[in-house]
């Protein structure tokens, strides 16, 4: 049965899932659900109400976006995104781990909540919260994914799901316009370079970029 994937386009969490989905090669449903904003009856899919959450059929239902990802790799093992091997495979969940919970709070929930859903909202956005994470918060968590660059990718010279986590967080970050300092970064700038040029993530981009521009009525 077609997975049925619920949840908002421009959500960081979602956009892990479809990245993990869309690496695998495989076919899914979208189903909007706006965060926030859940419907009631989206409490038998995750009581928290939050997105995502993943549905095959009557009998699998899963929410949180790492549950999730972890599920599909057993699930449709074919073009894995968790390395094979104990150790690397620990290093991978650490590294979503780190972007979901160190990362998001200031990549996703400051600068693109200010910057994008703010606004949309009718609401100023704070340039004093958006200053901080920029100036204060992201930098450390920039210095240590920097030192954790050592080849292509964060884990070997293919991606895994360190670096859709990853990625996805700092392409929230790039639609509330604002980028990895490459003078700073080098090595992480050059990774989101290669991260952002692979072809389903570019289409992605374009895609919520263009959905952003219509939700802002240009």
């Amino acid at each position: 049965m077609t997975p049925i994937l619920h949840g908002a386009p421009l959500s960081a969490f979602v956009r892990k899932v479809r990245f993990a989905l869309e690496y695998k090669q495989q076919p899914y449903e979208s189903k909007m659900v706006v965060p926030y904003a859940t419907p009631e009856e989206y409490k038998t899919l995750n009581p928290l109400r939050r997105v995502p959450a993943l549905t095959i059929g009557d009998d699998i239902t899963l929410a949180d976006s790492a549950v999730i990802c972890h599920f599909l790799d057993d699930y449709f093992p074919e073009t894995p995104t968790l390395p094979d091997t104990p150790y690397l495979n620990a290093r991978c969940k650490w590294l979503e781990k780190y972007a979901d919970y160190e990362l998001a709070p200031h990549t996703t929930f400051s600068i693109f909540f200010q910057n994008i859903v703010a606004p949309l909202s009718g609401k100023a956005p704070d340039h004093e919260r958006i200053k901080a994470a920029i100036n204060e918060k992201l930098p450390p968590h920039f210095d240590y994914l920097e030192g954790e660059l050592k080849n292509a990718f964060f884990l070997g010279d293919k991606p895994c799901l360190a670096d859709f986590a990853i990625c996805s967080q700092l392409i929230s970050m790039a639609h509330g316009g604002e980028y990895v300092d490459a003078e700073r970064w080098p090595n992480l700038a050059d990774w989101y370079t290669r991260m952002t040029a692979m072809p389903f993530i570019a289409a992605m981009i374009d895609q919520e970029k263009a959905a952003i521009t219509k939700l802002q009525g240009q």
